[in-house]
């Protein structure tokens, strides 16, 4: 078990993880370390431990880029942490060809009563650059992290965003076989977010490999073309960035509906209106639908009205954060409702060419009272439209280009 470092070749496998897994010993209390400790002391393998990363088999090219995603625990700084040999796995091995740069937590590696300068020169040497190597780079360095006379400043007077500054300055000149970064574009300002977004795209374009772990699915689909998605310590997806990706905010929309209080959802239960169904191109089960973007939506509701009376029936669509897309109801477009039984009643509406933007969103169906007044039940389904598209917002809106080069 452990993290070889592979002399430089022409292999083009620059990552390779096999087996890999990382467990702590439970410690809660003080006893707990003492007794852990005895254990590993005596050679005693029969530790009671946490499990955070398990049987994670992970592979990466030259010139690939690869986006980890997942939820907060889910283990992603610790395989960064494992792949780059600043932790040992407990099970599982690492191999790695190349020079490896990476910006895992803030400030790390940073000795916080150097100044910004001493620090380049300490990290160049770590890097394996001579004296005048480093000198050469200096001034490139000084200027991409743009932190003024902070630079001569001890690294703990630097705020969050100069120490990403300054890290990311540092990689970008020594431009690494590998470049790992764990959020550092959630830290600084928009300015050098976009610096640095830039810079990877010309990194890439040049060969670069990247393995990039963020929150941001905008900044995954944009710079990486793999994925993987940790959930609890495994692996629950890989392949395609935007199949990925789509897959996990699929899951997110789910989970949020789940926890939306129970009174919520099932709003007007046994009162006066009640959604009894509602269907997604057909599907009536409570589960995710997936469309291709730009395809046909069909919904059909129907309703049960306790004492026979005609509902107003609406629909809405919703992305994963609550923002409304688009939302109608059969009051508004003047139809009513289409009475299908005793004390019931139905609907259906079309959506053709959707314009939805590839991602996750919520369907909504609500029963009104017959003034539209009162909003007495919800049933919510998820959606999510497939997509390669890099626009941003909800919609994508007709459009036309001109004086364009040719």
């Amino acid at each position: 078990m452990g993290v070889n470092a592979l002399p430089s070749s022409g292999t083009r496998t620059l990552v390779r993880a096999t087996g890999l897994g990382k467990s702590y010993p439970k410690v809660f209390l003080r006893r707990d370390r003492l007794r852990a400790l005895g254990r590993l002391l005596l050679g005693r393998r029969d530790i009671d431990a946490v499990s955070v990363l398990q049987d994670i088999d992970l592979r990466v090219e030259r010139g690939e880029s690869l986006g980890l995603i997942g939820e907060n625990g889910a283990g992603k700084s610790t395989l960064l942490k494992l792949l780059t040999g600043v932790l040992t796995p407990s099970a599982g091995s690492v191999q790695l060809n190349g020079r490896v740069g990476a910006l895992l937590e803030l400030g790390a590696g940073f000795h916080p009563e150097y100044s910004g300068r001493d620090n380049i020169a300490l990290a160049a040497t770590l890097y394996g650059l001579s004296a005048d190597e480093t000198r050469d780079k200096l001034d490139e360095i000084v200027a991409f992290a743009d932190i003024g006379h902070y630079i001569d400043e001890p690294v703990k007077h630097y705020s969050s965003g100069m120490t990403v500054r300054l890290g990311f300055a540092i990689v970008a000149a020594l431009r690494p076989d590998l470049l790992i970064t764990d959020e550092v574009l959630a830290v600084g300002d928009e300015s050098f977010q976009k610096k640095c977004v830039h810079w990877m795209e010309e990194y890439l374009s040049g060969g670069g490999t990247l393995i990039l772990v963020s929150h941001s699915m905008y900044h995954i689909q944009k710079l990486c073309r793999q994925a993987v998605w940790l959930r609890k310590g495994r692996i629950e997806a890989s392949g395609d960035v935007f199949e990925v990706t789509q897959a996990y905010l699929a899951y997110h929309e789910r989970k949020l509906a789940s926890q939306i209080d129970q009174e919520v959802q099932s709003t007007g239960r046994g009162t006066e209106f009640e959604v009894v169904e509602f269907a997604l191109n057909g599907e009536a089960a409570d589960v995710p639908v997936t469309m291709d973007e730009g395809g046909h939506l069909f919904a059909r509701i129907e309703v049960a009205s306790r004492f026979g009376r005609e509902p107003v029936i609406a629909i809405g669509i919703s992305r994963a954060d609550g923002t409304t897309v688009y939302g109608v109801s059969s009051d508004m477009d003047g139809v009513r409702a289409c009475r299908i039984g005793e004390n019931r009643y139905s609907m259906e509406i079309s959506f053709t060419d959707l314009p939805l933007l590839p991602g996750a969103y919520l369907v909504r169906s609500h029963a009104m009272d017959s003034e539209a007044m009162r909003l007495f039940g919800t049933i919510e389904r998820g959606l999510t439209v497939r997509g390669e598209s890099r626009e941003f917002g909800f919609v994508r809106l007709p459009h036309t280009w001109t004086g364009t080069a040719k």
